[in-house]
Order: structure tokens, then sequence, then C-alpha cells
């Protein structure tokens, strides 16, 4: 079995801030980790590949420093790694980036394509569903649990209110909780391999896509601002009757220009 595991370097938004002036996130001096979601998704790759045989590939989209979580992947289980590196792909939207990860995933050999559910830096949770929609395979997302046997898919997910239980066959994509999967720790010979093993740098021209599908002008979206949460002010606590009550609310909607 080829597994393909998408995998994200993202800051750690416990330390991450907004710039008053800006308006944009402050990624200096924040320290940079692999994503949760993704790294759930690696956690289940692992356990198939232990279960099943076969090789696992991880492959990332950013610059050079995103190497470190390819490295921390290796250390994991993983067997290759691959960075999409290249000024082309800057500026990319989710629809951009989502185009670069299936060009590069048209070029390699696989079985099943694992994600995170999403990044916490962006928490669209779009980019998986839309490689998907590229390559024109099925999808299965929120996947809590999932087996291979005689060329089916078991795969469980998680909904607001149930689990649902699917079989798809053959070449999918699943796209993982984190919550569901907890990732193995590193041994320090793996983390001390990692190090001696090769990161694959692939540019632009390395991957199956149309160029003007990439980076900025692929992207039809654009982030205007990022802020903070603000603060509110303590509401106000009254004790009255019902009808009262109703009167209070009609009137600071209409206040607010609700109603």
């Amino acid at each position: 079995m080829n597994i393909v595991v998408c995998i994200k370097q993202v800051p750690d938004t416990n330390e991450i801030k907004i710039n008053p002036v800006t308006h944009t996130l402050m990624r200096e001096g924040v320290p940079a980790i692999m994503n949760p979601d993704d790294k759930g998704g690696l956690e289940l790759a692992l356990r198939l590949k232990e279960a099943n045989g076969g090789r696992i590939t991880v492959i990332s989209m950013g610059p050079m420093q995103a190497e470190l979580v390819l490295r921390e992947a290796l250390a994991m289980g993983a067997d290759r790694a691959i960075l999409l590196t290249d000024r082309a792909f800057a500026g990319a939207d989710t629809l951009a980036t989502s185009n670069a990860l299936a060009g590069a995933l048209r070029c390699l050999e696989w079985d099943v394509i694992i994600a995170g559910r999403q990044a916490i830096d962006g928490d669209t949770a779009q980019v998986p569903p839309e490689i998907a929609e590229h390559l024109g395979i099925p999808q299965v997302t929120y996947v809590t649990g999932a087996s291979f046997d005689d060329g089916i898919w078991k795969v469980r997910r998680e909904t607001e209110d149930c689990y649902e239980d699917l079989e798809v066959e053959g070449k999918c994509l699943l796209s993982v909780l984190s919550s569901a999967f907890k990732p193995r720790y590193m041994n320090v010979s793996g983390i001390v391999e990692a190090y001696d093993r090769e990161i694959e740098i692939w540019n632009a021209g390395k991957i199956d896509v149309d160029p003007q599908k990439l980076g900025l002008n692929g992207s039809p979206t654009k982030v205007k601002e990022a802020f903070a949460k603000s603060l509110k002010s303590a509401g106000k606590c009254y004790e009255v009757g019902p009808e009262e009550g109703v009167e209070l609310i009609v009137k600071a909607l209409a206040e607010k220009h609700i109603i």
C-alpha cells in the first residue's frame, strides 16, 4: 500500500499575535509546529502501514523551513518526504494550494491520500476536499477510524450528533480529526536518522498543473485583514417577569438596529 500524507507547518496559535497597524499575523518569534490534524493523519497512516505493509510519503508546500516538520514525520516513521517550494506558489489561497498539491500527487503512485481536517492557522477545511475534486476521487471527511480489506475501505466519520460508518472502494482521500488519533512519540534513533535522510525539493516545474492556477495569480480569494477578538464589556442582569423581559430584549435589539 502506498500512502501519501499531506502535512503543513503552521504557527503555534497559542503564541500568535496580530499587528495592530497592518492587521496581519506577526510570525516573527512564533514557534512553528506540525498542524495537529495532519499529525493525526500521519498517525493513521502509520497504523495502516503496520496493519497492511507499504510505504508512507509525506508532502508539504511551504518555505524551506517547512523541512523541519517533514523531518519530524520521517522520525515518526514516514519513508519519503517531499517539499513543494517555489516563488510561484507564494500568495496561494486554498484553491491554489490544492491545485499545487494535486499537481504533485499526479506525479506519485498512491492508493490513499490522508490529510488533516483543517489547518489551525486558517481553519477553512477546504484544501483536502478540493484536492479530491481535482483528482476526481471519493473523499471522506471528519474521519475517526479507517481500515482496509480486500480493496474496500471501512471508514468511520464523526458528525455533529452521531457517527457514520461508510465503505469506499478503491482510491480515496481521507481527512482526519486529530482528536481520534494520538500521535506517537519520536524516538532518539528516529530523530538522528531523520536528519541523515534526503528531503526531496520540488519546484513548480516538477508538478503536473497549469502554472496559471498557482500562487497569487491562481487565487480567487484574498485575506483583507486579520484581527484578534476584543473583550466585550460586562453585560447587565435583570430580574423581571416574562413580559418585561421581552420588552427589554426587543428594545436592546432595536437599539442595535437588528430589528
